[in-house]
């Protein structure tokens, strides 16, 4: 019988943690390198020694892929957890802009993604030392992509509830009815609204525009000719025809630009139906980091700008 030499847990140390979280998340050795700016063999010698101190192998090829297993998969939250301990333990008290090298995930759709995010990017990397930004898709958003620390802001029109998520408005804005104006006129009325062809936007986790829901819940129904899974979809579709599109206005100065826009034509209970707040969104733990107070802040600035157009 053979003993295995006892494990030196105190080997383990954040970067290896960080490593491991990225290729669990990319669900590729490669990808993950390049995420944390790691060659290849960095990270294969990185998971190595986690696999000496977990005595697992902890990814198994699937395909021309890897995938976790049952052990990893129960070890991500443990790693997670203690990667925000260890983030608490070195924290200052200040924070200063000029000297220091950010590394943000954002979740955001199209709408929110191409409204603000180049305007944020540009804004805050002319004031820190060095700025890398990963973008990824909300989708239908979850606490859990805050509680398992999947991105460190949310920014969403439909935020996330949970006693340890926190919220705050960035802007509102409204739908409007966009249509080609070589084509059609605008909808004469709530009938002619409704009995046109319409185009909307279904994600690919089938979720439903928060307008589409609102309709449904007051009775209302239009005839949807086509869905796509997000409003950069929505002009290709709409130019020359005589459909209808109930999109965000200030995407009339982005993918939107060139057609002609009308109030949604549904009488008093438009206001309420077309209205459409955004929300920036984070976990509790970062309530009070000051690097994170700051990124909030500047969002906040950039936000206020595009809602101004």
């Amino acid at each position: 019988m053979h003993y295995m030499k006892e494990i030196d847990h105190l080997a383990l140390d954040g970067h290896a943690l960080e490593l491991f979280l990225a290729v669990l998340e990319e669900g590729s050795v490669t990808a993950a390198a390049t995420r944390l700016d790691l060659t290849q063999s960095a990270v294969s010698h990185g998971l190595n020694k986690l696999r000496r101190i977990a005595g697992d192998p902890l990814f198994a090829k699937s395909g021309r892929g890897i995938v976790a297993t049952a052990h990893a998969q129960a070890l991500a939250a443990k790693a997670r957890a203690l990667i925000d301990e260890m983030r608490s333990f070195a924290g200052g008290v200040t924070f200063e802009p000029a000297s220091a090298q950010l590394s943000l995930t954002i979740a955001a759709n199209d709408f929110q993604r191409d409204l603000l995010l180049p305007r944020f990017f540009g804004h805050v990397a002319a004031q820190v030392k060095g700025l890398n930004l990963r973008v990824i898709p909300s989708q239908s958003p979850s606490p859990a992509m805050l509680r398992e620390n999947r991105c460190d802001l949310l920014i969403t029109p439909l935020p996330p509830v949970g006693i340890d998520i926190v919220q705050k408005r960035l802007l509102s804005d409204h739908y409007v009815c966009y249509y080609d104006a070589r084509a059609r006129a605008a909808p004469a009325g709530r009938n002619a609204y409704l009995a046109a062809r319409h185009i909307t936007v279904v994600y690919t986790d089938n979720e439903r525009l928060d307008f589409d829901r609102r309709l449904a819940a007051n009775g209302l129904h239009r005839d949807i000719a086509i869905s796509v899974p997000s409003f950069s979809g929505v002009p290709a579709f709409l130019r020359g025809s005589q459909m209808l599109a109930s999109m965000p206005s200030l995407l009339a100065s982005g993918v939107m630009r060139g057609f002609a826009q009308a109030r949604i034509p549904l009488a008093s209970r438009t206001r309420t139906l077309a209205e459409l707040p955004m929300f920036m969104v984070w976990h509790q733990r970062y309530q009070k980091d000051p690097a994170h107070r700051w990124v909030r802040s500047q969002l906040e600035t950039v936000a206020a700008t595009a809602a101004h157009g």
